[in-house]
């Protein structure tokens, strides 16, 4: 189905540049203009100018934005509003009515379907019919459109990941990792958003991202080879078949977040994922490793190979040097976290919006755990260990732990992009997915404290660029 929003043009230019800073639009549907019954496909819209010295008999109307519809809200009793987030600007000038328009791809009650859903002034719907003769038209007539009808559609549409599939659970953990980053950075949500499957089953979460169309003239930076632009020489891990995806996101004001996703080992050989986020004004990371609790239980029982990890950790956890600065002092000494993440086996009926659930917990935390009784199993004299909801009564939740690292409350202090580098190379081979974001600006501290509190509507134009090589041991292929 598709909502048609048709505003008179004078309106539509008062309002154009608002659009243009906040993406989004919301817009109230009458009780008698609200979809009943079901529908199918993704509830896509579409923005229309309608020039008001026009008749009935001959209206001017043209798509001016097209979006996808993010929510349905209740602001009173009867009536209820849709917000189309996100909302883009089209890069042609598209026509609905006269020789040229949209309308003469459609049959007469299709037509007059659109015509009842797009009077002047109003919000309205229409049936999935009218949206598939749409889209048609606009692929075949407007082929600049169709990287942003795609991204607009997979942004509405996300495939669901099945939690009894190995790949998709190493997905679900580098996507949930992925969401994290883009909270902590305050990139727009649906910037990495749109997601398709990749071709391959060994490929990183990221290699599925449908990067978001913009104009050349925001991509002012030059194209680096993967390899070369992260220092990911061909020697970093033993052995062959590395894969690296690399995602690049600008904003206007010049900060660059840089996500990296890569991963060494087949499927089967690998022990999770890290997420690895770096703030490189500070010189700080912060590094997520990620556990899965049983979908029925919600616990994780404590075997060596957790415990290896946490030596690992700790060992990453060295790398910290003592505060110097106000801006440099942290809450405790802890870089290095478990999240104990909770997906549903029903993961491929109702896909998981938002962050995936689970216990946030600092290494030092955990080993503290692991010497109370509270965690011990329930047979009695059994000395084996158990984590989850039950055996852990304080934890993070995802919007604390978001929270205290965009206040840069937890993290390394002076650490090196090389120190950093070198740690992510010993991780992957050590079979970690991982999962590595760098953000960078020329912010002070005090800016980075002003951005990160406001909650008014900031400018959220961006460019995304992104370099994918299948093998860090073959030819780079740029995409």
């Amino acid at each position: 189905m598709a909502y048609i929003v048709t505003l008179p043009a004078r309106q539509m230019k008062k309002i154009h540049d608002r659009l243009r800073l906040q993406l989004r639009l919301t817009k109230v549907l009458a009780a008698q203009d609200q979809p009943v019954g079901p529908n199918i496909g993704p509830p896509m819209a579409l923005v229309i100018s309608e020039d008001t010295e026009s008749s009935v008999d001959r209206r001017s109307r043209r798509l001016i934005w097209m979006g996808s519809v993010a929510r349905h809200n209740t602001p009173g009793t009867v009536d209820k509003s849709v917000t189309i987030d996100p909302l883009r600007e089209c890069m042609e000038d598209v026509p609905i009515d006269g020789e040229d328009g949209l309308l003469t791809l459609l049959d007469a009650d299709l037509r007059n379907e659109f015509e009842q859903a797009s009077l002047i002034g109003t919000a309205r719907w229409c049936s999935g019919e009218v949206w598939q003769a749409l889209e048609a038209g606009l692929r075949t007539r407007f082929p600049r459109l169709v990287p942003l009808i795609d991204w607009l559609l997979a942004q509405a549409n996300p495939p669901a990941l099945d939690s009894r599939d190995e790949a998709d659970r190493a997905w679900q953990e580098q996507q949930d990792a992925l969401r994290s980053i883009v909270r902590i950075s305050k990139f727009p949500l649906p910037s990495l958003n749109a997601w398709k499957r990749p071709v391959s089953r060994e490929a990183p979460y990221t290699a599925g991202i449908i990067p978001q169309p913009s104009e050349n003239s925001l991509i002012d930076h030059d194209v680096r080879v993967a390899g070369q632009a992260f220092g990911l020489d061909s020697d970093w891990v033993n052995g062959s078949g590395a894969r690296c995806d690399i995602n690049v996101l600008w904003d206007s004001s010049g900060r660059r977040l840089e996500v990296t996703n890569v991963n060494a080992l087949p499927l089967e050989s690998r022990t999770g994922t890290d997420m690895i986020y770096y703030h490189v004004p500070t010189k700080s990371f912060t590094l997520v490793q990620y556990k899965r609790l049983d979908p029925r239980r919600r616990e994780i029982r404590v075997d060596e190979r957790l415990r290896s990890q946490l030596d690992r950790l700790e060992k990453v956890a060295q790398l910290n040097s003592p505060p110097t600065q106000p801006h440099e002092w942290r809450l405790g000494g802890d870089p290095c976290f478990v999240k104990l993440a909770y997906w549903p086996e029903d993961t491929y009926k109702y896909p998981v919006e938002g962050l995936a659930h689970g216990m946030y917990l600092p290494v030092s935390y955990v080993r503290m755990l692991l010497e109370n009784d509270c965690t011990l199993g329930p047979q009695k004299g059994s000395q084996a260990r158990l984590l989850g909801y039950d055996r852990v009564e304080r934890h993070l939740v995802g919007a604390q732990f978001v929270e205290l690292v965009k206040e840069g409350l937890v993290g390394t202090v002076g650490t090196t992009r090389e120190q950093l580098w070198s740690m992510v190379k010993r991780r992957v081979s050590e079979g970690q997915n991982v999962l590595v974001a760098e953000e960078d600006s020329g912010e002070s501290v005090r800016d980075r404290q002003k951005r990160n509190r406001t909650r008014t509507s900031k400018d959220n134009s961006y460019a995304h660029k992104v370099y994918r090589q299948e093998s860090l041991f073959g030819p780079d292929s740029e995409q």
